[in-house]
């Protein structure tokens, strides 16, 4: 049955609980809530963004149309009197990712952090939970992905209406060279550059994609791989294209995948004997997984990623959003510990 039949409420009466409402994708995830009418909370830290660099106020005015409230999302008590206060509410969604990947950020958000937010909408009344994963769960060589999936099977078995989504790539993951590309420099690639391909998704369409879950029965209690429109795009072609739009030849830098098999043991090693480089040790194997891994659904019989199994969602083109770049730059992106250059 439509979770949102008269039997069950309008939108208008749906109160919604957001955590991970600051990120790069929470954004625009509230503000779809909103415009579609749903009663939004909005759970954050007091000091947001890229280096805690986003004020209190500047947060509820890129929140507008949500009630804002202060918090701890990695602590449950804060969570519970911060953010939940008590009340009432029929959804949660959790946007929340870690923003550097290293192995205690990762367990303490995407999986700890995540958890204390299904534990408090399990307390606050909650029949549904809208997740924001990522697609490379599907091949877990990294501890994110290890605490993503271990809060998926957790949430799968907590008897809510569940909606998983697993976004290929974001544009802002394959936006780290636009600048330097525009300023002069070789588009940087592993390999030929047909290592990887992914088929990216904007924000906005992912947003689009995940309030559709709440109101889609089709969507719901399932794992939901996405992507953007159009087909799978490799790495050099990412390249090209910004050649392209600057009407320049393509300048290639090509840097040898081999190098990450002398980086991540040496790391590794030392990692044992100083335990302050565990992140960086983590951060060399994230650095080869994604020059190495395409976003794209994998195929459990093959081991292949098939990007005809990938499915499309949205009209946001990565031609466009490169050509806006180039021309007004990456305000607003955020690349900050996502940027691999």
């Amino acid at each position: 049955m439509n979770s949102f039949s008269p039997s069950s409420g309008t939108k208008q009466s749906k109160r919604v609980f957001v955590v991970g409402a600051t990120g790069y994708i929470g954004k625009f995830v509230v503000r779809e809530l909103v415009a579609r009418g749903y009663q939004v909370v909005s759970f954050a830290r007091e000091r947001s963004g890229v280096g805690a660099s986003t004020s209190a106020q500047r947060t509820r005015e890129e929140l507008k149309g949500s009630e804002v409230r202060f918090g701890d999302v990695t602590e449950l008590d804060s969570l519970m009197n911060n953010g939940i206060c008590k009340e009432h509410f029929d959804v949660v969604v959790s946007c929340l990712t870690s923003r550097t990947g290293g192995v205690k950020d990762s367990w303490n958000i995407d999986y700890q952090a995540t958890r204390n937010a299904l534990d408090a909408g399990l307390s606050a009344g909650a029949k549904q939970f809208l997740l924001l994963s990522a697609i490379c769960v599907q091949k877990p060589l990294l501890e994110f992905q290890r605490a993503k999936l271990k809060f998926e099977k957790e949430l799968i078995e907590s008897g809510l209406t569940y909606s998983i989504v697993r976004p290929t790539a974001f544009f802002k993951s394959i936006a780290g060279q636009v600048e330097s590309v525009k300023n002069g420099k070789p588009f940087i690639m592993f390999g030929n550059g047909e290592l990887t391909s992914c088929k990216p998704i904007s924000e906005a369409d992912l947003a689009r994609f995940m309030v559709d879950c709440l109101e889609d029965p089709s969507k719901q209690n399932k794992i939901l791989p996405i992507g953007g429109p159009g087909d799978a795009i490799s790495v050099r072609e990412q390249g090209e294209m910004l050649f392209e739009l600057l009407g320049r030849e393509p300048k290639f830098k090509r840097m040898p995948i081999q190098m990450f098999g002398i980086i991540i043991p040496v790391l590794g090693f030392l990692a044992k004997i100083f335990p302050k480089l565990e992140d960086k040790a983590e951060f060399a194997r994230i650095g080869k997984y994604y020059c190495s891994e395409s976003m794209l659904v994998l195929n459990p019989e093959t081991g292949q990623y098939d990007a005809d199994a990938t499915p499309s969602y949205g009209t946001d083109k990565l031609r466009d959003f490169y050509k806006r770049a180039l021309e007004e730059g990456l305000a607003g992106q955020e690349l900050g510990d996502h940027a691999m250059f």
